[in-house]
């Protein structure tokens, strides 16, 4: 299985598979009574059989690990992985770096799986031996507990764990799924708005509208939504029934040629961008997502200040979306594909929650910070969905994805 995945790429490569891909589905096989026991202790150790290169940003990062025991990739003379690793006898291999590792004392605590040569693994040089299923009943232990840090950027284009029986299922989809794609994408670009959803039930998609949708003409609203697809704009344009224009920074030019709404380009320098918002607002409603990049995570993401800066009417909306094998990853890739790949799905569900237009002791003409406006916003809708608030950003995305910095209102 190693050699499958890794041969013939490079190791950053796996690194960064390692950091946005695989701490997701390493956290939803985490048990939290394993976690219970296993973040009590003040010194730990992860030992694994799977590439140390693949499970040390997840341990260290999310699990709060101080080490992590691992094999280790060969790398050839041109700077490529072989997909072979070097150890031969990995249990051996991993015991013998535990032992290095605690030379003046045995580990107290060793917590795994249960094995049939139990003696030759690692677990035998500790002092206590705990094996799954684990069952942790301290409740002041519990509550005392911190816990493990979420995953916030996930940049996988599968929802699901692609186990044998979903990969195969996916590939007899794709063939399928390509077809719908092109079938919606057309639809969306060719047809008015009002037939929009006759196409949308029929190739299995579906629109889920709560609360109340304002009425009548376009005044200068600022339609303020959370970010889960790259189509977030284009629905609030569909349910209110006319193209209302989005703002954004981050799409290529093939998405804005495709997009059947008015697209107003942000340059990321604040002063122009909020000139720029307020001249769109003299003529009519804007769509905008605050938090400048995509998150299909629980968690919604730190908004920027600067939509609160240049107007009080905002209309606050609050955005899901359930799909059945692909969604749209962090920044990584061709916005085009993103938007293939989102439509292959054999069912898209969304949510659309419009909330009242805030009041005026909520904007900034009652004397609150931008900041602080903006944090009322993100912290209603993410209780309108059930998520969490996070001060993570764009930046923090960047430096997840890219290793480095970018500007950011």
């Amino acid at each position: 299985m190693v050699f499958g995945a890794t041969v013939g790429l490079r190791k950053s490569e796996i690194e960064l598979v390692a950091r946005v891909v695989l701490p997701k589905f390493f956290m939803d096989d985490l048990s939290m009574d394993t976690w219970m026991v296993f973040s009590s202790c003040k010194k730990r150790v992860v030992v694994t059989r799977m590439p140390r290169v693949m499970v040390e940003n997840f341990a260290k990062e999310h699990l709060r690990a101080d080490e992590v025991i691992g094999t280790e990739l060969i790398v050839n003379r041109f700077g490529f992985l072989t997909g072979l690793i070097h150890e031969t006898d990995i249990d051996q291999s991993n015991l013998n770096l535990v032992a290095d590792l605690f030379v003046d004392r045995k580990p107290s605590l060793g917590l795994g799986r249960p094995a049939l040569m139990a003696s030759t693994t690692f677990i035998s040089l500790c002092e206590e031996q705990i094996y799954e299923p684990v069952h942790w009943n301290s409740l002041d232990q519990q509550l005392e507990a911190q816990p493990p840090k979420p995953v916030i950027f996930h940049g996988s284009r599968l929802v699901k764990r692609p186990t044998p029986a979903m990969a195969l299922l996916i590939l007899l989809w794709f063939p399928f799924g390509i077809v719908l794609a092109a079938i919606r994408i057309l639809g969306a670009l060719l047809l008015p708005l009002w037939a929009i959803p006759y196409v949308i039930g029929m190739s299995g998609g579906r629109v889920i509208v709560k609360g109340k949708p304002p009425t009548g003409n376009s005044d200068g609203k600022l339609y303020v939504c959370n970010h889960r697809t790259m189509i977030d704009p284009v629905l609030i344009s569909y349910v209110l029934g006319r193209n209302i224009p989005a703002v954004t920074s981050n799409l290529s030019r093939f998405y804005n040629i495709l997009s059947p709404i008015p697209i107003v380009k942000f340059t990321r320098i604040r002063d122009v961008d909020a000139t720029k918002m307020k001249q769109e607002l003299s003529k009519g409603d804007l769509v905008l997502c605050p938090e400048g990049t995509i998150c299909f995570q629980p968690f919604v993401l730190r908004f920027s200040a600067l939509f609160a800066e240049v107007t009080d009417m905002i209309v606050p909306v609050a955005i899901n979306c359930r799909v059945g094998f692909f969604q749209n990853p962090i920044r990584r890739s061709w916005d085009a594909l993103d938007m293939i790949i989102l439509f292959m799905n054999p069912s898209v569900v969304y949510e659309v929650t419009f909330l009242n237009q805030l009041p005026i002791e909520e904007t900034c003409s009652s004397g609150k910070s931008p900041h602080e406006v903006a944090n009322h916003v993100q912290r209603i809708l993410a209780d309108t969905l059930g998520f969490q608030c996070t001060n993570f950003g764009r930046k923090d995305e960047s430096r997840v994805v890219f290793g480095n910095n970018e500007t950011s209102h």
